[in-house]
């Protein structure tokens, strides 16, 4: 099945935001693990290195193959197994991207909701798509799938680059 684009606007506490929701048939503290534990995060996305409770870890993007280097991230708030929000600021880029995580559990089903500030230079025809991939790939990890099988190439980008134009304009 081919993936479609699900971001859509909302306002959140930081502003303007695309906001993302997957669902999985796990508990809530499976997901946050996921999503939190350098070692399982290895798996869809990328590492970090640090300690979180001075406030500031360094993210390092793995999934895609090559050296993308390291990034500071701020964590605002961490509540756990339910917020977590974090401003994420590559080596090149002029400002940070305020990223957002909340997980909800009902009846054996949690519900993760990813937010990302539309705020400033933010390249959403390509940021939306990849987002959309890395939490495809979340789905796919959790589920017990190979994440080599959600290809970028074929079904993220450009595909969903249009959806995301507009959303933002």
């Amino acid at each position: 099945m081919t993936p479609r684009p699900t971001g859509r606007l909302e306002n959140r506490d930081f502003g303007e935001a695309v906001v993302l929701d997957r669902t999985f048939r796990a508990p809530v503290a499976d997901v946050w693990a996921a999503v939190t534990d350098p070692e399982r995060m290895q798996r869809w996305i990328g590492t970090w290195t640090g300690d979180p409770t001075m406030g500031e870890v360094v993210f390092r993007m793995t999934a895609e193959g090559e050296d993308a280097g390291d990034e500071p991230v701020t964590i605002h708030e961490c509540t756990p197994p339910h917020r977590l929000r974090v401003t994420t600021r590559a080596a090149d880029a002029a400002q940070g991207w305020e990223l957002e995580l909340r997980l909800v559990e009902v009846d054996g089903v949690t519900t993760l909701t990813f937010a990302q500030s539309t705020a400033g230079e933010v390249p959403m025809d390509s940021v939306g798509p990849g987002w959309e991939y890395y939490l495809d790939r979340l789905v796919t990890d959790l589920e017990g799938g190979d994440v080599s099988t959600v290809s970028w190439d074929r079904d993220y980008f450009p595909a969903m680059q249009e959806h995301y134009r507009g959303l933002v304009g």
